[in-house]
């Protein structure tokens, strides 16, 4: 774990996740910091995971409030996440508050998608958010209080072509989540996931490089495609993700409980 970071912390009412303990994962950058941020600005102190520990503690180093702390983990090892979030509990108090966020896209029609690739999306994506989310799920039991959110994608609510291994992933976490709403639904912890559509973050820049190759269309113009997709004109932004996912960790979020929220402009309703 690394040092504590130590910045202004948000006091009063504007803190209702104080004393609430979070974990993110995948919080280096993107949707994951902007979690992160949304999180420690409503009070709640954060472990951020992820696997570049430079980039975690720039992270980290941002964040409003007191008492956080990264940690570099692979969310593909159940046994290293298990002791990951046993230490996170041990220091930062029990985990309150799970946001599964850690993922990788790779495109390939399903001829070229071998079985390497295939593993890779469904290990990240799929296997990551059980192994993180049995590991946390235990003391939220205990303390019948939690929110577990898994941010799915789109891709988990239809289809698109050439990502057929990255749809059934997320496909594959929408279903979990329901699952595990009705298991634990008596039991004051909520699961929900959130489906953003294109989001403007690094991990767009692969489908960016697609269309580029496949159309010789110019970077801006690929952009402008991924944008046309959305009623609202424009790719989403990974603030209103993290807006999402923090309202549902907020009190009043309490009825809301194995939806899949798509964030993403009225492009899938």
């Amino acid at each position: 774990m690394s040092v504590p970071a130590s910045n202004s912390a948000p006091a009063g009412e504007q803190a209702p996740l104080r004393g609430r303990h979070a974990v993110v994962t995948g919080a280096s950058g993107g949707i994951g910091a902007a979690i992160c941020a949304e999180l420690a600005r409503h009070g709640a102190v954060l472990t951020l995971l992820g696997t570049d520990a430079g980039r975690l503690q720039r992270a980290q180093a941002g964040l409003p409030g007191a008492g956080h702390a990264s940690a570099r983990v692979d969310v593909r090892d159940h046994a290293a996440v298990a002791a990951c979030l046993r230490q996170a509990a041990e220091e930062r108090g029990p985990i309150d508050i799970l946001v599964n966020n850690a993922g990788i896209a790779r495109s390939a029609p399903l001829m070229r998608t071998d079985p390497q690739l295939w593993q890779d999306m469904l290990a990240v994506n799929l296997t990551g958010t059980y192994n993180c989310t049995q590991a946390a799920l235990d003391g939220m039991l205990r303390a019948r209080w939690g929110r577990i959110v898994n941010v799915a994608s789109t891709a988990g609510l239809t289809g698109y072509a050439y990502v057929s291994a990255y749809c059934a992933a997320k496909h594959g976490v929408v279903g979990f989540t329901r699952a595990l709403a009705l298991e634990v639904a008596a039991k004051g912890i909520t699961v929900n996931a959130v489906c953003p559509g294109y989001t403007d973050t690094p991990l767009l820049d692969e489908a960016l490089g697609n269309i580029v190759a496949r159309t010789g269309r110019s970077l801006e113009q690929a952009r402008q495609e991924l944008a046309a997709g959305n009623p609202q004109g424009r790719l989403v932004t990974p603030l209103q993700v993290a807006n999402t996912v923090a309202w549902l960790c907020l009190p009043g979020s309490e009825a809301v409980h194995g939806q899949a929220i798509a964030v993403a402009g009225g492009e899938v309703m």
